[in-house]
């Protein structure tokens, strides 16, 4: 009996190593893959820009971010080629990293209760505050654009910095009539920096919102109070509960000063 005890265990031994030995190969096809995807968006990425991954250094973590190298070159072949009909369309705005991504990042980290919640990122452009978020429990992250350009570029930030299995990245677009097909209807937090600046936006946006906002979830709306956009709030007011919160941020200019701006939270709510 003894030694029918010394097999089985030897053999539970074998399987578990076996178990051990199939996950390091998946691990390591994972890895493989995730590589693979990695460099098929740099290659497609080069064909319009010249980019770096650089440190991004926010509470004492450090992430990778794809940053322009030519973006002043790439400007100017607009103009030449008067490809800049609409400067608020035309313009890559979703390459620049926007303070107010840093301001609802604390925002979500000291006013909202995020662990097990479902996260949504509006105009997401190269996904940085989705990346930020990813330290804070939410259960499911989504960072979405419009633009294929800034949906490369954030997938190739969330596979640099191995955060494939916490954020998704995907187009959307909320001037689409009707549910999103795939995205929930009870979205616990949806965030978006610096998008209320188009104001055909707006209604779409707040239809958005009746669709795929839960019933004690929140939007939250970052605008450098220098482009706030007061008529918003009193639109949403007609349908949501609304509130506003100014919280201070800062931004380094190109000459390496750091500017101090004041930045407004738009807080809606649905009505009970």
């Amino acid at each position: 009996m003894v030694q029918d005890g010394l097999q089985a265990q030897e053999q539970g031994n074998e399987c578990k190593q076996a178990q051990t030995q199939d996950q390091m190969q998946d691990q390591i096809q994972e890895q493989t893959q995730n590589q693979d995807e990695l460099a098929l968006l740099l290659h497609e990425i080069g064909k319009r820009f010249e980019v770096d991954f650089k440190p991004l250094t926010f509470n004492g973590s450090v992430f990778q971010v794809l940053d322009v190298n030519n973006m002043c070159q790439y400007l100017d072949r607009l103009v030449q080629t008067k490809a800049l009909k609409n400067p608020l369309k035309d313009l890559p705005l979703w390459a620049k990293i926007w303070p107010g991504s840093f301001v609802l990042e604390t925002y979500l980290r000291k006013k909202v209760e995020c662990a097990g919640k479902t996260l949504l990122e509006l105009g997401a452009g190269c996904g940085i505050l989705s990346i930020l978020a990813s330290r804070l429990g939410f259960s499911r992250i989504i960072a979405s654009d419009v633009e294929d350009m800034a949906l490369l570029f954030a997938r190739a930030n969330v596979l640099k910095n191995h955060l494939q299995e916490r954020i998704d990245v995907r187009r959307i677009d909320v001037t689409r009539p009707g549910v999103c097909p795939g995205l929930a209807t009870n979205i616990d937090v949806i965030v978006a920096s610096e998008i209320l600046y188009l104001d055909d936006l707006h209604q779409p946006l707040l239809n958005f919102l009746e669709r795929h906002l839960a019933k004690d979830g929140q939007a939250v709306f970052c605008t450098d109070m220098a482009r706030r956009k007061p008529h918003f709030a009193k639109k949403a007011a007609k349908r949501f509960t609304v509130s506003e919160l100014y919280l201070p941020g800062s931004f380094t200019n190109d000459e390496g000063e750091e500017q101090k701006r004041l930045y407004s939270l738009c807080i809606v709510q649905k009505k009970a």
